[in-house]
């Protein structure tokens, strides 16, 4: 397990939706996930082919693809040959509690169809259902309480269309219920969405170390400037990700997954996104 200090909140408000959001994007690519855990259960380098093996469900292109972004975001490291194989960057290896977090929220939450599913398709499918921009701001303003349209439009800063458009796609992602069909009745957070605060605590905590010791009405800084931080502002994520990359990733990673994973269901790989339930 990792020795990296926990967040000091589960509290679904308390995190900085920005923060989260763009962390989130740099694993929300498809298959970016996969070869996180495939790097880490090998514990040594591997070439493009090596990884595109153990994930015969994806064309070695789309791995060579996948890992050249993973580099840009400072996931992974290689030499300055192009052959050399990749490894995790020490950004890479403290994603295993973020993992984690996901992996437990969907065992408790998300219901797959029956035959069992890879842990790193349970964090994919998570990250999809969770990465969109203002899908946190909304989630935490319905934490407060459940709230009419009308108010989280304004809570949140967004126009009715947009409003309307990220919740719905909440409620298709099982985040989100409404009280009622009729107009005005409000909305109010699920089981699956009131339970995300540790989720969010990890993923922050990810991106920035130390925002687990600030105070939660402390203001967040535009750009943090540190090794440790993923900068708040959107075209600061890739700069900053780059920041933390390392020359190794340490071997006792992702202890909590020391297995090979299990094939992904054809009913799953054959899709864009996995099916998702209410």
């Amino acid at each position: 397990m990792s020795t990296l200090a926990q967040p000091s909140t589960s509290r679904t408000g308390a995190a900085h939706a920005q923060r989260v959001e763009d962390a989130l994007s740099l694993i929300a690519p498809k298959w970016t996930n996969w070869v996180v855990q495939t790097l880490a259960q090998a514990r040594q380098p591997m070439r493009v082919r090596e990884i595109a093996r153990q994930l015969p469900f994806v064309s070695e292109q789309l791995v060579g693809r996948r890992l050249a972004q993973m580099h840009a975001d400072g996931l992974v490291t290689r030499s300055e040959d192009f052959r050399a194989p990749y490894q995790l960057s020490g950004f890479g290896t403290s994603l295993a509690p973020v993992h984690q977090a996901l992996t437990d929220w969907s065992h408790q939450h998300i219901h797959f169809p029956p035959g069992g599913v890879a842990g790193a398709e349970r964090v994919e499918d998570a990250v999809r259902r969770l990465h969109l921009r203002h899908t946190t701001a909304v989630i935490q303003g319905l934490d407060a309480g459940p709230m009419r349209f009308v108010h989280i439009g304004e809570a949140v800063g967004l126009d009715d269309p947009y409003t309307r458009q990220r919740l719905v796609r909440l409620q298709a992602d099982g985040l989100v219920a409404r009280a009622g069909l009729r107009h005005g009745d409000p909305y109010t957070l699920t089981a699956a969405g009131r339970a995300l605060g540790p989720v969010y605590a990890a993923v922050e905590h990810w991106s920035d170390p130390t925002a687990a010791v600030l105070p939660a009405a402390t203001p967040t800084p535009a750009v943090i400037r540190t090794q440790n931080a993923i900068a708040a502002r959107p075209d600061g994520i890739r700069t900053a990700a780059a920041l933390r990359r390392s020359s190794a990733a340490p071997s006792g990673l992702f202890s909590h997954a020391p297995a090979p994973q299990p094939r992904v269901p054809a009913t799953i790989t054959a899709q864009s996104s996995p099916a998702r339930c209410r």
